[in-house]
């Protein structure tokens, strides 16, 4: 299913630097930059309380207005503060409907392996697949079923298909995406190692007896 468009409420910034900036963040926008491939980036600003409720959405293309015209942008970057985890400014590239464009997706295993069953160790390596997509077909998250991984193998991209002509995966085939392996057993005390032991006792007792009667023959003696 493809993603649906969030609308963003934007606004063009003229002003830059830090006092502009902040004085920005005090009206609830948070500034940003549109990007487009060939032309010159765009310094606009973002409503806070919008742009907070479209990240924690499902969705990555959102929709914006800018000079009376409806466009497409994808966040490219996010930058936080430090210590309050803020948003303080964002990247935003614009897409064009009718073109292809590149974009990472959540890679999702599904199923319970033959090898987890017989006690195996599941871990996956990738958590996110590369593809290539109108911005109207974003799948929200590409499935793999792992149903048939045997103790001891694995998958990578070349494993991974999604039922969509006009999704094509671009990650490289050889990626590996999951495996499973057997768990490392602990290493037993072998009755050798115990009786090496025990004979090393006994070795050690003795020589402490001949010690003490070397000495009691001493004392006798004076």
């Amino acid at each position: 299913m493809g993603t649906s468009y969030y609308k963003l409420d934007i606004e063009n910034r003229d002003s830059v630097g830090k006092k502009a900036t902040k004085e920005m963040r005090r009206a609830g926008m948070v500034p940003s930059t549109l990007y487009f491939k060939g032309e010159k980036p765009e310094s606009i600003a973002v409503e806070k309380l919008k742009l907070y409720q479209a990240l924690k959405s499902d969705q990555r293309i959102y929709e914006i207005e800018l000079e009376g015209e409806s466009q497409y942008v994808m966040v490219k970057a996010v930058q936080y503060h430090p210590v309050t985890d803020e948003i303080l400014h964002l990247d935003f590239m614009r897409v064009r409907r009718s073109e292809k464009m590149t974009i990472s997706v959540p890679l999702v295993l599904v199923g319970k392996p033959i090898g987890v069953t017989e006690g195996g160790i599941l871990s996956q390596a990738l958590n996110q697949i590369e593809i290539s997509c109108f911005p109207t077909n974003v799948p929200e998250q590409i499935e793999v079923n792992i149903d048939d991984m045997e103790l001891n193998s694995s998958i990578s991209i070349a494993d991974v298909s999604y039922d969509d002509e006009e999704v094509d995966i671009i990650s490289a085939e050889d990626i590996n995406v999951a495996s499973i392996t057997a768990p490392v057993a602990e290493e037993e005390i072998t009755e050798a190692d115990v009786d090496d032991s025990v004979d090393d006792s006994a070795d050690g007792g003795e020589k402490d007896e001949k010690s003490e009667d070397s000495s009691d023959q001493k004392e006798s003696s004076e």
